[in-house]
Order: C-alpha cells, then structure tokens, then sequence
C-alpha cells in the first residue's frame, strides 16, 4: 500500500485533537472588523470543533 499524503491547505486549517477529533478556527475575522462589535469579534477567535458530516472528509485529508 503506498502512503497517504496530507492535503496541504487542509493541513493549514484543521488540527487533530488527541482523541482524533478535528478542531478549526471560525470564519469571518479577517476585514470589515469596524463594523462588527467586540463581543462578536471575541467570539469569533476562539475554536471549534468539524462538524460530525464533515469530519470524515477532513480526517482523510490529514490522515498523519
């Protein structure tokens, strides 16, 4: 069997937790920051967890 390589972009964006869970950082804070309040901000900075549909698909893209 050859070996899996890792998506790059995906590699970038989503890390495993070591119960093999998938975390990501939330969308939406990169400009336009004037107009968003500072609790909305602050909320948007942290991260969580893949969705249950999406989570088999990025376990497959990071497979190490």
């Amino acid at each position: 069997m050859p070996k899996l390589k890792t998506h790059k972009g995906a590699a970038k964006r989503f890390k495993k937790t070591a119960t093999g869970k998938v975390k990501r950082s939330k969308a939406y804070l990169r400009h336009i920051l004037t107009s968003k309040d500072k609790k909305r901000k602050t909320h948007l900075g942290g991260t969580v967890l893949v969705s249950d549909a999406d989570t088999p698909k990025v376990k497959r893209m990071i497979p190490y």
